[in-house]
């Protein structure tokens, strides 16, 4: 049994007692009684045309948080989040003010952190958690008058609350140095990964995959300058990922593509789940991810749970996600932002030097079989959970 196989046979074992009683035969069980969670999240999380890592990520722990002791009720509220109008305004403000108080409540940071005026008042009654996918001021492409307007908007929400849960440990700092939180606040819950078969490829070079929806934080044009300074180099690349949230950025960047005449080469599928996503890993050689910004970076380790190398931006998150095989071996490349010509650069090592595509391939089987499953994700929220004081904190 593999590790992770432990792992995920340990929650199913915590949700029942034995029942030491004469009238019961070998060891019979029954079911603890588990503790309620109230879930907020953003409308649209089951979306599949707007598949995100923090969607997976929310519906992913409401599956496992059971195997820990928590029920969870999800209470999606569609809005426009962060910057919702009237409606969701009431909409939220309905579903908080139905609660009993006490209640434990985590809120997605999406929904909650836009809107002290709703979510400060019930921090004063309910047992309320905020899971910060990516902070509001950190999204590329808002004015800066925007991005303030938020920032400030959400240091509010977050001092407010007795618990803040971050998506990696770089997170975690972020968090507590920007917006002046008490660090023993502010917790880690990092994503999980699900081990998959190792992925075939294609000729174990030549098929890129990035997996992102295409916006402006994930910086894809980057990725279409890169390779527009390679056409020499036999790639293809598919980009995965959702086209509806920035139509604007989606126009110029097939512009671009077609600009650098890479329509034959560069792809943009659109947005995938299932067998189909589970196909476009499959036949990839390495996964780039152009990011200006991330907390974590759940594609990656989903590249990594597969066997397959990284080349990606350093920022945030991403080298916490790229981690290290057990002896020490990195499985992936890391590049500094905004800089298309050392991806380029990166691109042709990759091509051109054997030794280090074994190196990597070798790096990324060693860092796939050392991942940390979903349980050990839920097993963190739990805690949090269980930790949040019975009696609400006033506003800070």
């Amino acid at each position: 049994m593999t590790d992770t196989t432990m792992d995920r046979a340990v929650p199913a074992r915590l949700g029942y007692l034995p029942v030491q009683h004469s009238a019961l035969k070998n060891a019979e069980i029954i079911p603890m009684s588990l503790r309620s969670v109230h879930f907020v999240l953003p409308g649209g999380i089951d979306d599949p045309a707007a598949p995100s890592g923090g969607n997976a990520y929310d519906r992913r722990v409401c599956l496992d948080l059971p195997g820990f002791g928590w029920q969870v009720h999800k209470h999606p509220v569609d809005g426009d989040w962060p910057r919702p109008g009237a409606a969701a305004r009431a909409e939220l403000a309905r579903t908080l003010r139905e609660f009993p108080d006490g209640t434990v409540v985590l809120l997605d940071g999406l929904v909650a952190c836009g809107v002290p005026e709703i979510i400060v008042p019930e921090a004063q009654r309910l047992r309320l958690a905020v899971l910060v996918h990516l902070p509001l001021g950190d999204e590329t492409g808002l004015e800066p008058a925007v991005a303030a307007e938020l920032d400030a908007l959400e240091r509010t929400v977050l001092r407010a609350v007795p618990a803040v849960i971050a998506t990696s440990d770089w997170a975690v700092r972020r968090l507590v140095s920007h917006h002046g939180l008490a660090p023993e606040r502010v917790h880690v819950a990092a994503p999980g990964a699900d081990i998959a078969p190792l992925a075939a490829g294609t000729d174990g070079v030549s098929r890129l995959l990035c997996v992102a929806a295409v916006t402006p934080r994930k910086g894809q044009h980057r990725l279409v300058e890169a390779l527009a300074a390679v056409t020499d180099l036999p790639w293809s690349c598919v980009c995965v990922g959702g086209l509806n949230q920035d139509p604007e950025y989606v126009a110029e960047l097939r512009s671009l593509i077609a600009r650098h005449g890479l329509n034959d080469r560069l792809i943009l599928a659109g947005p995938q789940a299932g067998a189909e996503l589970d196909a476009s890993y499959n036949s990839a050689d390495l996964m780039v991810l152009t990011s200006y910004a991330e907390t974590y970076g759940m594609a990656v380790t989903e590249a990594l749970a597969r066997g397959i190398p990284v080349l990606a931006t350093d920022v945030g998150g991403l080298p916490e996600a790229v981690g290290r095989a057990p002896d020490g071996g990195v499985p992936g490349i890391l590049v500094p932002p905004e800089n298309p010509a050392a991806i380029a650069a990166e691109l042709r090592g990759w091509f051109g030097e054997a030794d280090v595509r074994r190196r990597l391939k070798a790096a990324a089987r060693g860092r796939r079989a050392a991942l940390n499953g979903w349980a050990g994700t839920a097993r963190s929220l739990a805690s949090v959970l269980g930790r949040l004081p019975n009696e609400p904190r006033r506003a800070a």
